[in-house]
């Protein structure tokens, strides 16, 4: 078959199981130790596979094979790699007759399929169905993610948000992961159809700076989406909550990172997938963090698809106050530069350590944007509305200053003024490569650093074609490649000069 995944524990609900033939495949990760539990198994054949780890112990009368495995009996565990979303997951699934055959679900699959009903054999002597579900992601039973959420405890609860609650979960190979599960009383029957629209949407959506959709389950009431673990937590926890949590404040190059990390994302949103999609609450706690604090946007439950050929719809109001655009919170047209004003207040954020609506502050500077228009008129006022946590000297503080006109014309009051996400990577790029050491890294192609955004790197690419191609005689007459660098791009036409300017954007 070239099956490939992991075997899942529910097996060993399958009480009359007698003969379990996953032979000759593609399968990873380890035996379930559940699948000694079956009181009717015979024969257990797993042979030439990619297994690894302990073999349980099995009833001493059993047929186990377990051959053909290179690293079986080794422990493998800290090489593990959270599974690849179009990998597949072998588990079973109820098929409701009484006879004795098993239907396994398998998400993801390479092998082509034309219909969900379509069915495979196990193996010759077996007369087991499979089902293939094209997806692009995993299904998941919810007795899994009961069992690996010690069955939704308090104690693994990650956050919560509008449609539930997140929690923190392992797999038996000891892979972490997030399930978000729906309340039951949230999810009328216009929220089902939204919960659909998110695996749709995700399923299609795949970049370094979006969290992953590891997979998904529908049982019932329950709707749970299962989300690659980002072990850092949020960007508001690391920027707000510091002190509280006994954690060390965000440097000012680890902040103009997560930027662009997060300029990246929303710019692969807009423009670089194959339809355009608009994230609509872009904030801080939807930002999360690896343990290399490396960011990545989250919590696409409010993501819309943006209609073929055009940048915006009309919809209900979804967002938090603070991060919502002027027109999308008195019109509610959304357009992608909705998303492009709440990048602006989070750069806000990143400068000054202080929340988008802070209601412990006097009036006059509870609103973050308006105070940070004022606060930018002069320098002096300026450097007193930075984050006394970040260590200034004056190359920080240039660098700052450039990141605070970024922010001030993404938060523009008219969104023709704003600048699409594109301009912001090339800004945020260009002062990210100042500090980036000189390094031809074994990962460079034709020197391409692949953390550039598009038309960086076809401009580095072809300055390298024609270096490749000119002696040296001629190459004066191609851009130096340091200029394109680290130079900031024009401002796009149509903004003003300055966002302190009179006009006020």
């Amino acid at each position: 078959m070239g099956l490939t995944g992991t075997i899942s524990p529910d097996f060993a609900s399958l009480k009359s199981l007698q003969r379990l033939v996953l032979a000759n495949n593609n399968l990873t990760g380890t035996i379930p130790e559940e699948l000694t539990t079956l009181p009717g198994l015979m024969e257990f054949d797993a042979s030439n596979n990619h297994l690894y780890g302990k073999v349980p112990a099995f009833r001493i009368n059993m047929i186990v094979k377990t051959g053909g495995n290179p690293d079986i009996g080794k422990d493998k565990k800290r090489f593990s790699r959270v599974q690849s979303p179009n990998a597949t997951v072998i588990h079973p699934r109820h098929s409701g007759s009484d006879n004795d055959s098993v239907k396994i679900t398998v998400a993801g699959s390479s092998v082509s399929v034309g219909a969900v009903s379509e069915t495979h054999t196990v193996s010759a002597g077996e007369s087991s169905d499979i089902q293939m579900v094209e997806a692009g992601n995993m299904v998941i039973s919810i007795q899994v993610l009961k069992n690996v959420t010690n069955n939704f405890s308090a104690e693994n609860i990650l956050g919560q948000g509008g449609f539930g609650t997140v929690y923190k979960g392992e797999l038996h190979d000891g892979t972490k992961i997030a399930v978000k599960r729906m309340e039951c009383g949230v999810i009328t029957g216009k929220g089902t159809a939204e919960f659909k629209s998110e695996i749709a949407v995700l399923t299609k959506v795949r970049h370094r700076h979006l969290v992953a959709l590891l997979g998904y389950c529908l049982d019932g009431n329950e709707k749970l989406l299962v989300y690659e673990y980002m072990p850092q937590g949020t960007l508001s926890r690391h920027l707000f909550n510091w002190a509280d949590e006994g954690l060390q404040p965000l440097e000012w190059k680890r902040r103009l990172t997560i930027a662009l990390d997060v300029a990246r994302g929303v710019e692969y949103l807009h423009g670089l997938a194959h339809q355009s999609f608009i994230h609509r609450d872009l904030k801080p706690s939807n930002i999360l963090l690896g343990d290399d604090m490396r960011a990545k946007v989250a919590d696409f439950g409010l993501v819309r698809l943006a209609p073929e050929g055009k940048g915006s719809i009309e919809t209900r109001i979804a967002g938090t106050f603070g991060y919502l655009a002027p027109e999308y919170a008195v019109t509610g047209r959304v357009t992608t530069k909705v998303d492009v004003f709440s990048f602006g207040v989070i750069l806000m954020e990143l400068i000054t350590g202080r929340k988008a609506l802070d209601e412990s502050q006097p009036e006059e500077s509870m609103h973050l944007v308006t105070w940070f228009r004022r606060m930018h008129l002069n320098k002096d006022t300026f450097r007193k509305a930075i984050d006394p946590t970040i260590d200034l000297d004056e190359e920080t503080l240039a660098n700052i200053s450039t990141v605070a006109e970024l922010a001030g014309h993404c938060c523009a009051r008219e969104p023709y003024q704003r600048p699409d996400m594109g301009h912001a990577v090339n800004v945020l790029s260009s002062l990210v490569e100042l500090w980036k050491p000189t390094d031809q890294s074994s990962d460079d192609i034709y020197g391409i650093d692949l953390e550039m955004s598009l038309p960086q790197a076809l401009k580095k690419w072809q300055a390298f074609e024609g270096r490749s191609h000119m002696d040296s005689s001629s190459s004066s007459y191609l851009p130096s490649l340091d200029n394109t660098q680290t130079s900031i791009p024009t401002r796009p036409y149509g903004f003003a000069e300055s966002f302190t300017s009179a006009d006020g954007r």
